[in-house]
C-alpha cells in the first residue's frame, strides 16, 4: 500500500551530499508522517551493497527512536547467505573495523557493556536477517495471475505465482526502503520496490522475475531507465503489501561510499527520481570495445553468485570473442546457497531454451543468474556446441576442475600481477568492479 506523498529529492549526479544536509532532508520528510506510536520496519541491504549506513541509521534513529512503538531493520537478502551477527555489527557501524579499532565515525555507546554492540550503538533498534529459510516468518499476501505475468512481462512468460513476504515488513505499520541505487542486470536499475521484492520475498517471485530479466537478455536490460517489465512485475508483487511503503533511495559514489543523491517518497516514485542520476553516474562509456577486462571484485562479494557482477557491468563494452577476468582471490566457492549452480555451469540462454526438458525442474532464478554471467551466444542442438559472445575467466581460489565442468576459464589469481595488466594497452583493469556500469559510445 502506498499513501501519494510528494517525492523529492537533493544531490545529483557527481554530487556529494553532507551529512547536514541529509540530515535536514530527512527532518523535512519525516516529521510531517504520522509515525507517533507506529510499528516501523527499515528494509536495507546487505553487505554485498556498498552505502555509508551506518551514518544513514545513526541519523534514521535519531528521528525515529522515541517517536515511534517499535524499530526494527531487516537485511533484504533476497535469497543470499544469512549475515552473521560479526557482519551485520561492521556494516552498521558497530563493530571492529578492518584493523580492529572502533570505526571512526561510530556514536559513543551508552554504558551497557552487557548489551549486544547494536543495542548499545542504536538503543531500541532491532536488526534480523530477511528469514526466506524460515516458513513461519513468510506470509502471502497474494497472487500475480498468469493473465497478470503475461501482460506485465510483455508476454515472455504465463504463469501464476503467489507473493510471499517477510511477516515483520508485512506486519509492521510502515516499511521503509533505505538503499543505494545501482544499474542492474535484472531489472534495469536497482533499488525502490526491488528491496520488497526480491529483497524480503520467496523463491517463487523471485525466480519468476530473473527468469523473466534472462529472457530479455542483460545487454537489452542492464542500466535500462523506466519501468522494465521485470520492474513492472515487482511493482505489482511489492503492492499486495499491505504496510505503508515508502523509500529512501540513494545513489552512492562508487569506491568512496559518499552520497551523491537522495531521494524519499514512495518506492516508485523515490527510485524514478534516483535512477535518473545513478543511469548517469554510474555509467562509464568508452570509445572503443574492451578485448580483455580484469575486474578486482571487493570482499563484499564473497561467493562467484555475487562476484559475478563484476562480469554483469562488463558485458555492453566487451569486443565479440573478448574476455572478462573475474579477479577475486578471496572466493572459494560458486555460491553459498545455490549450490546447483555446480551442476548447471554458465550458458547462454539459448543452451537452455533449446534443452528445456534437460532443465526445467531447475531452478529459474539460477539458470537466469547462469546466463547473465556467460551473456549472449547460441547453442546448435544438431552439434551440441555452444557459441558465446564472450569468455569468462575465473581468477579465485574455485579449482580448476570445477571451472571447466562450468564452461568458464581458469587462471591462478596467483600469477597475476595487476599492475603488469595495467600497463597493458590491450586490457582494462576495474578496481571496485561491481557497481559501475560499462557501455560503449
Amino acid at each position: 500500500m502506498t499513501t501519494p506523498i510528494p517525492a523529492d529529492v537533493i544531490g545529483g549526479p557527481h554530487q556529494h551530499v553532507t551529512e547536514a544536509e541529509l540530515d535536514a532532508f530527512l527532518t523535512r520528510h519525516l516529521t510531517p508522517l504520522p509515525l507517533d506510536g507506529k510499528n516501523v520496519v527499515l528494509l536495507v541491504p546487505d553487505g554485498t551493497r556498498s552505502m555509508p549506513l551506518p551514518e544513514v541509521m545513526r541519523l534514521l534513529h535519531r528521528q525515529l527512536i522515541g517517536r515511534v512503538a517499535s524499530l526494527t531493520a531487516v537485511i533484504a537478502l533476497g535469497t543470499h547467505a544469512y549475515m552473521t551477527a560479526a557482519e551485520i555489527e561492521t556494516m552498521f557501524g558497530a563493530g571492529p573495523a578492518p584493523d580492529g579499532q572502533a570505526p571512526a565515525d561510530s556514536a559513543p555507546a551508552p554504558a551497557a557493556p552487557d548489551l549486544p554492540a547494536i543495542a548499545r550503538l542504536y538503543p531500541g533498534l532491532t536488526v534480523v536477517n530477511h528469514e526466506w529459510a524460515d516458513p513461519s516468518m513468510i506470509v502471502t499476501v497474494g497472487r500475480l495471475t498468469e493473465d497478470d505475468i503475461e501482460r506485465l512481462s510483455g508476454g515472455r512468460m504465463r504463469e501464476a505465482v503467489d507473493v510471499e513476504i517477510n511477516r515483520r515488513v508485512v506486519e509492521a505499520d510502515y516499511a521503509i526502503v533505505v538503499g543505494p541505487v545501482f544499474p542492474h542486470e535484472v531489472v534495469g536499475i536497482s533499488g525502490g520496490n526491488k528491496y520488497y521484492v526480491p529483497g524480503v520475498a520467496t523463491h517463487e517471485i523471485i525466480d519468476l522475475s530473473h527468469w523473466v530479466g534472462a529472457l530479455i537478455g542483460i545487454d537489452a536490460i542492464i542500466g535500462t531507465r523506466g519501468v522494465t517489465p521485470v520492474r513492472a512485475i515487482i511493482n505489482a508483487a511489492a503492492a499486495l503489501i499491505p504496510s505503508q511503503r515508502l523509500a529512501l533511495c540513494l545513489v552512492v559514489e562508487s569506491g568512496s561510499g559518499e552520497i551523491e543523491a537522495a531521494a524519499f517518497g514512495t518506492p516508485e516514485d523515490s527510485w524514478a527520481l534516483a535512477s535518473d542520476v545513478a543511469a548517469e553516474s554510474h555509467v562509464v562509456y568508452l570509445d572503443q570495445p574492451v578485448q580483455r577486462l580484469l575486474a578486482i571484485m571487493p570482499k563484499r562479494y564473497a561467493d562467484m553468485w555475487t562476484a559475478a557482477k563484476g562480469c554483469y557491468k562488463a558485458q555492453p563494452a566487451m569486443a565479440e570473442g573478448g574476455e572478462v577476468v573475474i579477479y577475486a582471490p578471496h572466493i572459494t566457492r560458486p555460491s553459498e546457497v545455490h549450490t546447483e549452480i555446480e551442476e548447471l555451469g554458465y550458458h547462454c540462454i539459448d543452451y537452455f531454451i533449446k534443452q528445456w526438458d534437460r532443465f526445467k525442474d531447475y531452478p529459474k532464478g539460477t539458470l537466469a543468474h547462469s546466463t547473465h554471467v556467460r551473456g549472449g551466444g547460441t547453442y546448435d542442438v544438431v552439434t551440441g556446441v555452444e557459441h558465446d559472445r564472450i569468455r569468462v575467466t575465473l581468477a579465485t581460489r574455485i579449482p580448476k576442475e570445477l571451472c571447466d565442468k562450468m564452461n568458464v576459464g581458469y587462471i591462478d589469481p596467483d600469477t597475476i600481477d595487476i599492475e603488469e595488466w595495467r600497463r597493458d594497452p590491450g586490457t582494462k583493469v576495474v578496481d571496485n568492479a561491481g557497481e559501475v556500469l560499462f557501455r560503449l559510445k
